[in-house]
């Protein structure tokens, strides 16, 4: 340890480690502020969508039409986001806002599933690069340190997509929709077989049970 001709310990050491400390609490502070911000939109996003499990098929434009404007709404929380984390190491601060990141995946998945987003036919899955695209941020980036949207919050927001597809099409029967749960249970078919493409385990052992590499789409059963 540093110390002075007296054999005293150096108070700037600490001094150099408190202003280290400010300055992460000034970027948590900064983060959290634009976070909550983009949790509270995207209720207001989930709040709109979920009228589509009270709305019959013709009706349901006006539902995504409403869920997209919400949705800009919180692409625009999301760039103040990456302004800010893109300045700072990104998996030092990134549990700050995975998970809202992957609510408003979830919320953009379920738009697009609805007709949004182009997909004006419905019952489509926007791929992780459309959604980089409605959310105006690079996914799955190697190359540099900077926010973006990651596999993982993508794959956990499709799980959730699914869960909330199954409750709508038990609701589709109860409005007399029964076109709408066979279309959404093709979907899901062709879903679990693209999740049986994935192969994350490189040793050939699966993960304990709770582990977050384990196959997300067992929670479905």
């Amino acid at each position: 340890m540093a110390a002075n001709s007296d054999g005293m310990m150096q108070t700037s050491i600490f001094e150099n480690l408190q202003r280290k400390i400010d300055e992460d609490t000034a970027i948590k502070d900064a983060l959290r502020d634009v976070v909550q911000t983009l949790e509270k939109q995207d209720r207001n996003t989930q709040s709109t969508l979920s009228r589509a499990h009270s709305t019959s098929s013709a009706e349901l434009p006006s539902v995504v039409k409403a869920a997209q404007a919400s949705i800009q709404n919180e692409v625009e929380a999301i760039q103040q986001l990456s302004e800010i984390a893109s300045k700072n190491p990104y998996y030092k601060f990134n549990y700050a806002w995975t998970r809202q990141m992957q609510d408003a995946c979830f919320s953009i998945l379920l738009c697009g599933y609805l007709g949004g987003f182009g997909k004006a036919e419905g019952g489509q899955l926007l791929t992780i690069e459309e959604v980089g695209q409605v959310m105006n941020v690079p996914v799955n980036l190697k190359n540099r340190d900077a926010f973006h949207l990651t596999i993982e919050e993508y794959l956990l927001a499709l799980v959730s997509l699914l869960e909330e597809l199954a409750r709508l099409a038990r609701n589709s029967v109860t409005l007399g929709d029964y076109r709408r749960p066979l279309q959404i249970s093709q979907f899901i078919k062709d879903v679990h077989a693209g999740f049986q493409i994935l192969s994350p385990y490189t040793d050939g052992q699966e993960p304990s049970v709770g582990s977050d590499m384990a196959n997300p789409f067992t929670i479905l059963y």
